[in-house]
């Protein structure tokens, strides 16, 4: 990887973050700054690496956003600001003036949590903040975040521009109230799980999973631990769930392209460091009080110390779903935990559990149709076969469920998932 491209990748948000609070502008902040990016990796190629790299950039971006504002001077006057303290604004102007390097220690992290903090602004929808965060605060290309999110390019163009102005007038600041605060961190982990999500399920498009959007989710939660003011357990958990997920990823996808259950997965290729990684992070909060996040990680590493599907303490799991309920009750958690029961307790108490879950789409009659095979009622898993493909529009799944019911001739034994494979 370049240094261009590392900077990118590790620097775009601390650099995006002084622009905006200097020049108070989204759109001139981001443009200079894609320009400078630009310029840079054009001289760099031919002049070499410079010492200091994001000095460079911020020069360069300055010196764009200036030149920008004077050619639309009488424009620049009429166009919606962001509401920056004038300290901040002044601090923003002693770091590009003085602190050229690297750095700008926590001037910058602050300015960061900032940035993060309005991506999370609650005009936006969520998916809107999920796209303009990965836009602003991570640096990720408008066509990339299309194509993650199956899009065409123009179309989320238009969206983020949508979502730029609609923050046109919102405050710049770290919120301080503690509640205040709380909110707009849960805001910004619930954007990065319903990203790291659509990376793993994705609905719709070829892919079995979408490693890149998971990545990026998790590097958003990472930025946002490192801009805490304080530890938040929640968000150690989400990350910790997070690499505990993204640490089947090889093991998620067979050899045909086809999805591959949990319990058919090979646990060799699930990747230890991030398991262990993620182990670290849970051991401090396993007597913290129970949460949604940190329940979710729990169930997600009994999953990852256990040697095979039948050596899982499928018991503690469904007391840990039983938990989860009663904290946030939701038709997935319900699915999740009847799959969980009829792995502990037989196909049929699967399907007890089953009867109170209400969710559209293919997963339940997926689900029921896998239970009903196990319970030997082949008929009836044929007809939940049929009812899961005809609601199912991802392709490699409505493939994978189809094998399933054309399997039932000859009443192959089926594995289960737990829906989130």
């Amino acid at each position: 990887m370049s240094l261009v491209e590392t900077l990118l990748r590790d620097e775009w948000g601390r650099l995006l973050a002084l622009l905006v609070a200097q020049f108070r502008r989204l759109d001139l902040a981001e443009d200079g700054l894609a320009d400078a990016f630009e310029a840079a990796a054009r001289h760099w190629t031919a002049d070499g690496d410079p010492d200091n790299g994001p000095a460079w950039l911020l020069t360069t971006a300055r010196r764009r956003i200036v030149d920008r504002m004077r050619s639309e001077e009488v424009l620049a006057r009429k166009m919606p600001l962001l509401a920056v303290d004038a300290a901040v604004t002044q601090e923003a102007q002693q770091v590009l003036a003085t602190v050229p390097l690297g750095a700008g220690g926590q001037a910058i992290t602050d300015e960061r949590l900032r940035l993060v903090l309005l991506c999370a602004h609650p005009t936006l929808s969520r998916e809107a903040a999920a796209a303009l965060t990965l836009r602003l605060v991570l640096g990720v290309a408008t066509e990339d975040i299309g194509r993650l999110f199956l899009q065409s390019k123009a179309t989320m163009a238009a969206r983020l521009t949508r979502a730029r102005k609609r923050l046109a007038g919102a405050s710049f600041e770290v919120p301080t109230d503690v509640a205040d605060l709380a909110d707009r961190v849960g805001i910004v982990a619930e954007v990065a799980y319903l990203a790291f999500t659509a990376g793993y399920a994705p609905g719709t498009g070829p892919d079995v999973v979408r490693r890149d959007l998971a990545g990026e989710a998790i590097r958003l939660v990472r930025v946002l631990r490192t801009v805490l003011p304080a530890p938040d357990p929640e968000v150690d958990a989400l990350l910790a769930l997070m690499l505990l997920q993204h640490s089947r990823r090889e093991a998620r996808i067979g050899a045909d392209g086809s999805p591959v259950l949990l319990p058919d997965q090979d646990r060799t290729t699930w990747r230890l460091e991030e398991i262990t990684d993620a182990l670290a992070i849970l051991t401090p909060l396993a007597h913290a009080p129970p949460a949604p996040y940190l329940l979710q990680a729990l169930i997600a590493a009994e999953h990852a110390v256990a040697p095979s599907s039948e050596a899982t303490a499928w018991g503690r799991i469904v007391e840990r779903y039983d938990e989860l309920l009663t904290l946030h009750d939701t038709p997935v958690v319900r699915l999740n935990r009847a799959v969980a029961v009829a792995e502990a307790d037989g196909a049929e108490a699967g399907l007890r559990a089953l009867e109170s879950v209400a969710l559209p789409g293919h997963r339940l009659p997926a689900v029921r149709a896998q239970l009903l095979e196990r319970a030997g009622r082949h008929a009836a898993a044929v007809e939940a076969y049929e009812e899961a493909i005809a609601l199912c529009t991802h392709g490699p799944e409505r493939a994978d469920l189809d094998r399933r019911r054309g399997a039932l001739t000859g009443f192959a034994s089926q594995s289960l998932d737990e829906n989130t494979f």
